[in-house]
């Protein structure tokens, strides 16, 4: 991949992706964070796929003000954890501490970056949270699972293979409890059944109970966990 700009006030990062599948020059613009991609056949020259953005700028421009804001994080700023907001702050010793209302973050008299550092600190809560709440659902189903990874996904919260292995987003720790839960028990309903049929979310509220509240909020409020960023 390629990085480029598209410019203007602001200008737009764009990303140039080559596909050897590709057969012509294609644009997205992501709906979960925003990021412009150009697609393109091997052989095309990054001036065609720059100069056919450019064409496309007006229709570019109308998507991304549809879209919420990107927050890069950094000591100041302001991220929900379990769903509640959180300043960050300058912490010190070695650790990062959840506080009531803030993330203590060290490092900040060295002149270090929080972003990363945070970024490791949430998926390890999170990997917690949801091996605690994939660990009892499969207790309650009596199901067992063979594994569980954290990704950053765009396209899904979770999933669970043919051979039982669960994958989460680790940003389902930014959303409220209760959520995080719910695509938990998700998951592992599908250890019983690989599908969507009244079956499946039969064993979904047997082991969650009423899940319409947490999966409205995924569906309305789901793309804005996607505006961090921890670079």
């Amino acid at each position: 991949m390629a990085d480029h700009h598209l410019p203007g006030d602001p200008p737009v990062p764009l990303t140039l992706r080559r596909s050897a599948r590709a057969r012509r020059i294609s644009l997205r613009v992501s709906g979960l964070d925003g990021r412009v991609t150009l697609t393109l056949p091997p052989r095309v020259p990054d001036r065609e796929a720059l100069a056919f953005a450019r064409e496309k700028e007006s229709w570019i421009r109308e998507h991304l003000e549809r879209h919420p804001d990107s927050v890069e994080v950094d000591y100041g700023s302001v991220l929900p954890i379990d769903g509640q907001p959180r300043q960050v702050v300058a912490g010190g010793g070695r650790r990062v501490l959840l506080k009531s209302g803030q993330l203590a973050v060290p490092g900040a008299d060295k002149g270090v970056k929080p972003g990363r550092r945070i970024q490791r600190y949430l998926r390890e809560l999170a990997r917690d949270r949801l091996a605690d709440a994939s660990d009892q659902y499969a207790a309650a189903l009596g199901c067992g699972y063979n594994r569980i990874s954290l990704r950053d996904t765009r396209s899904r919260w979770g999933s669970c293979s043919s051979e039982g292995a669960l994958m989460y987003s680790w940003r389902l720790i930014l959303a409220p409890p209760e959520v995080l839960r719910y695509v938990a028990a998700h998951e592992v309903a599908h250890l019983a059944e690989m599908n969507h049929s009244p079956a499946f979310w039969a064993i979904v509220q047997q082991l969650y109970g009423n899940y319409d509240g947490a999966r409205g909020w995924l569906r309305s409020e789901g793309n804005n966990l996607h505006r961090y960023r921890f670079s």
